[in-house]
């Protein structure tokens, strides 16, 4: 039984540790999707955790019964062959942008917060990538079983700390005036879609090579729990200090740095965790994909990979997450649709 429970949590932080990117940790992502609309926002966090809950779980358990290799597998069976071939371009774009946005991401860290060079944080995060993904799909769970404890730490403290009365239920007038073009309705689907897109490079793989499916699914489901829990506590803390905060890159950072300066340090070591285990996530699915496609040595494919991402992330992180974000959150719109509607395989 504590074996399983075991499992079961490293299922659940590997779902989080996942998901929680660079968009997601510094707060972009939230405020983009979410803490524009106020206490609409708030509504639609509450939708994207009951997709999560419910599609993540279930695209472990498709994988699961089909022993997907790779997500390549999975679409072919999701889509079909031909849909299939596209659903896996579309998909290798996606990783490759989100990856590429997350190398940003740590560049802006060491820029915006420390006073580094922003080619330092890349360069620092693209050997610690190759380091870790010399151990594969085992060196991304204990990456994960140890910064997203930490995570979850940390935003208890936010939660008690840094969350004022005016975030819980606020909505000013500036946000009112973005509820006219409608975009907050999709906002909760777009978000989902754009994750599942990404997630399934490590999920696809880690459901199919856990055996027992119920552990899949308790796994998923508490993964799915703890995302909504951190996506609200952080879009309360947003909210009480919006639209200030739309002129940062790492909003959530300048929200710590007024709880003393021990804290912001511990924040930015934090958020620095949560970004590496999105991008090892990455990488790994990528480097998987072209090996199943193609006979080319892993560290080769490795180091192309991290390379074409670090060209990518010379764009600059805002602009990466402003535009490729609800871009790839419009493409993952069919994959959150087949996975809702279609059957599980028997098993």
């Amino acid at each position: 039984m504590n074996d399983r429970w075991v499992k079961i949590f490293q299922i659940a932080v590997t779902y989080i540790g996942t998901v929680v990117g660079a968009g997601f940790a510094s707060g972009q992502s939230i405020m983009q999707f979410f803490t524009l609309y106020g206490t609409v926002g708030t509504a639609g966090i509450v939708v994207t955790t009951l997709l999560f809950m419910w599609l993540g779980t279930k695209m472990m358990i498709y994988a699961h019964r089909i022993q997907a290799y790779s997500y390549q597998e999975f679409n072919d069976h999701l889509f079909g062959r031909l849909f299939g071939k596209v659903a896996n371009f579309l998909t290798l774009l996606i990783l490759l942008g989100v990856t590429a946005v997350m190398l940003s991401g740590t560049g802006s860290i060491f820029a915006e917060q420390l006073q580094l060079p922003y080619q330092l944080g890349i360069v620092v995060s693209i050997a610690l990538s190759y380091l870790v993904m010399t151990k594969e799909m085992n060196g991304i769970v204990i990456v994960n079983a140890l910064v997203v404890p930490m995570i979850l730490l940390f935003t208890s403290v936010i939660a008690f700390r840094a969350i004022q009365p005016e975030g819980l239920l606020g909505i000013n007038d500036w946000q009112l005036r973005q509820l006219g073009d409608f975009r907050w309705a999709l906002s909760p689907f777009t978000y989902a879609a754009l994750n599942f897109a990404f997630i399934q490079a490590v999920m696809v793989p880690l459901g199919s090579e856990v055996r027992d499916e119920s552990t899949l699914k308790w796994g998923g489901i508490w993964g799915g729990i703890g995302l909504g829990a951190m996506l609200l506590i952080y879009h309360f803390a947003l909210n009480s200090r919006m639209p200030e905060m739309l002129g940062y890159d790492i909003p959530m950072a300048e929200i710590v740095r007024d709880l003393g300066p021990f804290l912001h340090v511990l924040f930015l070591l934090v958020i620095y965790g949560e970004i590496f285990t999105t991008l090892v996530g990455n990488v790994f699915g990528v480097t998987r994909q072209l090996q199943s496609l193609y006979k080319v040595p892993k560290n080769a494919t490795l180091l192309t990979i991290l390379l074409a991402c670090f060209l990518i992330s010379q764009a600059g992180f805002s602009s990466l997450l402003t535009y490729l974000y609800p871009l790839f959150g419009y493409i993952g719109i069919l994959l959150l649709i087949l996975l809702a509607f279609r059957r599980l395989p028997k098993r």
